[in-house]
């Protein structure tokens, strides 16, 4: 049924996700409205600059790109002659048209050109890039100290060693050199890059409560184990991105120690939060540190990240992994804790010294902010994690929102970024997946084929792939089960990850939705190019699902459960249509 057209559902922001320069001369315009509101949309443009008044408009019609479950989402890539652009939406509901523009509503157009919407200057430094690597990339997590002590072995023993005076402690036993040495099953799965989380000498088995961000943790080996693994990485054809944690250090960092000692006299107390002097490290957890902290984690103070100091500090740090040892990125911890200005001096630092450095923002909550191009080029995608997590594992969504939910999160974000996005269904902060599918590998299963053919960079956490669970820390760091092999879990990794490697489409293609089932767990969505178009049909459900012929047509690359027309319970097919030569 027709709705009448609801004006508090339109919405456009100028110099946003809804209108930005994907290159020089394209740019992309959004507009939200109601669903199933409009007959038509239309984009008016000018030269905000032209020297004849009124100035003269073009147009072009825009498409329902997206759908959720209130919205329609209209888009169009706007190849425009002008680098200077004045801007509205006509919309049409079938009965009357309006003009909408200045988030306002009317019937006819006015002579002031400043009263539209506008796009003062197609800047190319203001164009979100992501690296082009990046686009390709396929991410294997790594936790040192749980994942490899020797090829295929992980000792599960304990060690204490010292560093500047100072216990640095290991849990597991894994080391670089047992990074190093099980390269060739990492690139066996097909990852192209690994994500490792910190290195660098702490005092705890995790590495967050930093004590020198300059050297390898001696539980873990040292600076040339590092640079050879770095090396050996690269002969083989993968990447290395590797944990930053400037939010906080630990609290025998020298620049604490310094302030603990000295007091107000200390060089270093700008270099902190909220320090009450003297400055006592509290003897239990139970007891609230007397000055900021991570959380309030009193092992763990808060860095001053405003101090000139501390950001020519950390932007060093930045800087020397790059170009010492030739790292490819760095995944940022407790990103959306830091003041942007610190982000955007650490930008610049590290794409001084390498331009297609990987920057990712550990950020668990909606991340347009940070995503604009001046701070971070991708951010850990929790949404997506949660999103997965609601349909596949608790089936307490039907296919329906789920898409809805994906399409919402789409939408926040500039085009460029969304093939940034760092989409892990795990991590070192979260219970297993696999956990909160009750162990069911066909849940398990869709979810990683979803994670291998949407849009953005898939992270795989270490042990995913040999079926490792844990719903609490001490379980979901479990020591990597290396006497398991060959299982049905890993073999559907190879699989899935060969499919995404193989076909363009599944890596840099556009994402649209075919069909999402109203009650029910039937979800069907299309990865484009101008070659092809691959089809991804899901049966996330207890019940067989007939399916559309017209989304069955073209040459069958994968499939589980497809019986004719018709897809068993949990059972999913992949097709590819030929569209271009």
């Amino acid at each position: 049924m027709k709705q009448i057209m609801n004006f508090s559902a339109i919405k456009h922001v100028p110099m946003s996700a809804d209108a930005h320069g994907i290159s020089e001369q394209e740019v992309v315009f959004r507009l939200r409205c109601g669903r199933d509101a409009l007959r038509a949309c239309t984009l008016y443009y000018a030269d905000r600059a032209c020297r004849q008044t009124p100035v003269i408009f073009s147009s072009t019609p825009m498409k329902v790109v997206a759908q959720d479950e209130w919205f329609d989402y209209y888009e169009v890539i706007l190849k425009s002659p002008y680098k200077r652009i004045c801007y509205y939406f006509e919309l049409d509901d079938g009965k009357e048209k309006l003009l909408y523009y200045s988030d306002f509503f009317a019937h006819q157009r006015v002579d002031d050109r400043s009263e539209y919407y506008q796009l003062p200057f197609n800047h190319r430094a203001d164009i979100a890039e992501v690296p082009k690597w990046a686009k390709d990339a396929v991410v294997y997590n790594i936790f040192p100290d749980s994942f490899a002590t020797a090829r295929r072995t992980i000792s599960g023993e304990p060690s204490e060693c010292i560093w500047k005076g100072q216990i640095t402690h290991g849990k597991l036993g894994g080391s670089i050199k047992g990074i190093a040495e099980n390269l060739d099953y990492i690139k066996s799965l097909g990852f192209n890059c690994i994500y490792i989380n910190p290195i660098f000498a702490a005092g705890e088995y995790h590495k967050y409560d930093l004590l020198d961000y300059f050297h390898i943790d001696p539980c873990f080996g040292t600076d040339e184990d590092f640079r050879r693994l770095v090396d050996t990485c690269h002969d083989m054809g993968l990447r290395v991105i590797i944990d930053g944690v400037f939010n906080h250090v630990g609290w025998r960092f020298f620049a604490f120690e310094d302030v603990v000692d000295k007091g107000e006299a200390s060089a270093y107390k700008d270099w902190f939060y909220g320090l009450k002097f003297p400055v006592r490290r509290p003897e239990t957890g139970e007891e609230y540190p007397e000055y900021e902290c991570f959380g309030y984690e009193r092992m763990m103070p808060k860095t001053n990240t405003e101090n000139p100091e501390v950001i020519e500090y950390f932007c060093k740090v930045g800087q020397y992994w790059v170009r010492e040892f030739g790292i490819d990125g760095w995944r940022l911890d407790v990103a959306s804790e830091i003041n942007d200005a610190f982000w955007r001096r650490f930008r610049e630092a590290v794409k001084a010294v390498k331009r297609d450095c990987l920057l990712i923002g550990e950020v668990w909550e909606s991340a347009q902010h940070w995503l604009s191009g001046d701070m971070f080029d991708s951010t850990m995608n929790y949404d997506f994690r949660k999103h997965c997590r609601r349909f596949f594992a608790e089936h307490s969504i039907d296919a329906a929102q789920f898409d809805g939910r994906v399409t919402n999160m789409r939408m926040r974000y500039k085009l460029p970024v969304l093939y940034g996005q760092l989409n892990l269904l795990d991590s070192h902060d979260v219970s297993r997946f696999l956990s909160l599918c009750k162990n069911d590998l066909a849940s398990m299963k869709l979810a990683v084929l979803f994670q291998m053919t949407f849009i953005g960079i898939p992270s795989v956490f270490y042990g995913d792939e040999k079926g490792l669970d844990g719903l609490l820390e001490e379980e979901y760091r479990h020591p990597m089960p290396w006497g398991e092999s060959g299982s049905e879990l890993e073999q559907f990794y190879r699989d899935a990850i060969r499919l995404r490697s193989t076909w363009p489409e599944l890596r840099q293609g556009d994402y649209h939705t075919a069909y999402a089932q109203k009650g029910g767990g039937v979800y069907c969505y299309c990865r484009s190019s101008d070659k092809g178009k691959i089809f991804i049909l899901l049966n996330n459900q207890a019940q067989a699902a007939k399916l559309p012929a017209e989304l069955t047509e073209g040459t069958l690359l994968w499939q589980e459960g497809l019986e004719g027309q018709t897809l068993t319970p949990m059972g999913f097919a992949v097709f590819r249509k030929v569209t271009g030569a």
